[in-house]
C-alpha cells in the first residue's frame, strides 16, 4: 500500500452501527441481540479478581532516575503481565480531571451535535465506532472519539469537537503531558532491552500519538455484553487514564481475566505489539477487554504511541539466540497496522501477520 508519509494517514474503514448512548436513552432496559454474548464468550469461570493487587505499580520518578529496583519491576511487568500502573508521573491531577470533564461534556451533547464529528466511511478519525468489519459481528457496548494528536500536521481538526469551547486546549495540554510520560517510558524500555536510552524513540523516526476516548453507557445486563472485545494493541505502548471510581478494564493473565482496579490519578500502561516484536516475544502485548456496569457510565482515555507507516519492525539481533529463535519477520508498520484494523477485535489473531510462518502453523 502506497502512503505519502507527509500526509495524515488513513487508518481504515469501519461500518456504521447504532449509537449505544442513544439506544440506552431511548430504552435503558433493552439490549439488542447483536450486542449479546454467551457465557463461553464472557469467560466468567476464568475471572480472578484477587490477582488485581498483584499487577505491578511503578514509580515513574524512580524509573526515570534509573533506580535499579524500579527498572527490575518494569522488566518483570513487561515479561509477566504486559501491563502496569504508574504513579508519580507528573501529570497534574487538575489537568487529568479537566480532560475527563471536557470529554464528559462532549458525550452529553445531543446526538445531532456529536454527529458533526462523525467518522467518515473510509477512516476512524472522529466520533463513531472502530473495528466494525462485518454486518454480522457481535458489537461492543461503547461509543468512541478518536483523534490523531501528533505530529501536529496530521491532525484532522474537522473531527475535533468545538463544544465545549476548551476541548481543544485541554486535549492538547493533556496529550502533551502524556507524550512526555511516554517518552520517559520508551527510554526506560530501551535500557531494559539492552539498548542506549534514546534508541526506541529514534527508531520511530517520528512518534505518532492518537487519543481514543471510549464511552461505556450503563447496561441493563452487563453480564451479557462487553464494552470492548478482547484484543492486544498494535501500538508501541499505550497509556490509559481510567475513571477513578468505575472499574471496567480486565487483562488476560495466565489464561484468566484480572480486573485492573483504578488507583486514583495513576496511568495504566501496556506493552503494544511493536515492543513484543522488537523484543522477540520477551515482552508481551497482552489481551485485554472492557466490561460494562449496570448503573454507572464509564469513560476511558487511551493514548497510543506508534511508529510512522514506513518504519520496518523486526526483532533486535541481540534478542535472538539458540534458546530464543526468531519469532517474527520484518514488517512494514503501516501494513501491519492496517491489517489489524481490517479485522474485528479477536484476541491476538492479528499478530499472525508478523509471525514466522512455521511458528504460526505449530501453534
Amino acid at each position: 500500500m502506497s502512503v505519502n508519509i507527509d500526509e495524515a494517514p488513513i487508518f481504515g474503514p469501519s461500518l456504521p452501527v447504532p449509537n449505544v448512548q442513544e439506544m440506552v436513552k431511548m430504552n435503558p432496559f433493552q439490549v439488542p441481540i447483536r450486542y449479546m454474548r454467551n457465557q463461553e464468550e464472557m469467560e466468567k469461570v476464568n475471572y480472578k479478581p484477587h490477582l488485581s493487587s498483584e499487577i505491578p505499580v511503578i514509580d515513574l520518578t524512580l524509573l526515570s532516575n534509573r533506580n535499579m529496583e524500579e527498572m527490575l519491576k518494569l522488566d518483570i511487568a513487561c515479561k509477566e503481565w504486559g501491563f502496569f500502573q504508574i504513579v508519580n508521573h507528573g501529570v497534574q491531577k487538575e489537568l487529568m480531571q479537566n480532560m475527563r470533564n471536557v470529554a464528559y461534556e462532549f458525550f452529553k451533547l445531543p446526538i445531532k451535535e456529536k454527529d458533526k464529528y462523525a467518522m467518515l466511511s473510509n477512516d476512524i478519525h472522529g466520533y463513531g465506532h472502530a473495528y466494525v468489519v462485518s454486518e454480522d459481528q457481535t458489537l461492543d457496548w461503547t461509543d468512541t472519539l478518536f483523534l490523531l494528536i501528533y505530529p501536529n500536521r496530521f491532525r484532522k481538526l474537522q473531527f475535533w469537537p468545538r463544544t465545549p469551547l476548551e476541548f481543544k486546549e485541554i486535549t492538547e495540554a493533556y496529550s502533551s503531558e502524556v507524550k512526555r510520560v511516554g517518552d520517559e517510558l520508551l527510554s526506560s524500555l530501551s535500557v531494559i532491552m539492552g539498548l542506549e536510552k534514546h534508541v526506541l524513540v529514534g527508531l520511530h523516526k517520528e512518534v505518532l500519538q492518537g487519543l481514543r476516548v471510549n464511552y461505556y453507557p450503563p447496561c441493563n445486563t452487563p453480564e451479557e455484553v462487553l464494552g470492548l472485545s478482547p484484543h492486544s494493541d498494535s501500538s508501541t505502548i499505550t497509556l490509559l487514564m481510567q475513571d477513578d471510581d468505575v472499574p471496567g478494564l480486565e487483562i488476560r493473565h495466565e489464561g484468566n481475566w484480572v480486573p485492573v482496579t483504578p488507583i486514583p490519578n495513576a496511568l495504566v500502561v501496556n506493552v503494544g505489539d511493536v515492543i513484543e516484536i522488537w523484543s522477540n516475544g520477551k515482552y508481551k502485548s497482552v489481551e485485554h477487554r472492557a466490561v460494562t456496569n449496570k448503573n454507572k457510565r464509564r469513560t476511558s482515555y487511551a493514548t497510543f504511541l506508534f511508529p510512522r507507516d514506513d518504519v520496518e519492525v523486526e526483532p533486535f539481533d541481540h534478542m535472538i539466540d539458540a534458546q530464543n529463535l526468531k519469532m517474527y519477520q520484518k514488517v512494514r508498520y503501516g501494513d501491519y497496522l492496517r491489517q489489524s484494523l481490517k479485522r474485528k477485535m479477536e484476541g491476538k489473531a492479528h499478530t499472525d501477520v508478523a509471525k514466522i510462518k512455521e511458528l504460526v502453523i505449530e501453534e
